[in-house]
């Protein structure tokens, strides 16, 4: 006769891994494409990175500094905007042009308007947003 072993079912602990410096710099040259993409300026470039501009300017000419851990999350909701994107838009021109269209669910703003407000939060709210429409999971 067999006897039952109890089996552990409390969720392990979840401990995110943090964002490498090779992982962010690699973030930051897959956005410099999406900024082109979304045809944003040098300023708003810098204001969604919140790093001046003459900064911005000296990363995108091949100069990156640091990145810090606001920096690295401010990448990491980039990405995460541009996936939910391609995932909902087959054609990634939509998704692209999307950016800049008003949206009733940001009061007739666009996501741009809404990410240029400059704080985290602001990009976190589209990728939430995003990530709703298209299901999260």
């Amino acid at each position: 006769m067999s006897v039952l072993q109890p089996i552990p079912t409390a969720p392990a602990e979840f401990s995110p891994a943090p964002i490498t410096d090779e992982e962010a710099a690699a973030m930051f040259r897959a956005a410099l494409s999406l900024f082109h993409h979304w045809d944003l300026s040098d300023d708003q470039a810098a204001m969604l990175l919140d790093l001046p501009v003459r900064t911005f300017r000296r990363w995108k000419a091949g100069d990156l500094g640091r990145i810090d851990r606001d920096g690295k999350a401010r990448l990491s909701n980039i990405m995460g905007i541009h996936k939910a994107l391609r995932i909902i838009f087959s054609d990634p021109h939509r998704g692209y042009a999307w950016i800049k269209a008003p949206n009733e669910a940001f009061a007739n703003r666009s996501a741009l308007d809404v990410m240029l407000g400059g704080e985290l939060t602001d990009l976190m709210r589209v990728r939430r947003y995003l990530d709703a429409e298209r299901g999260a999971w």
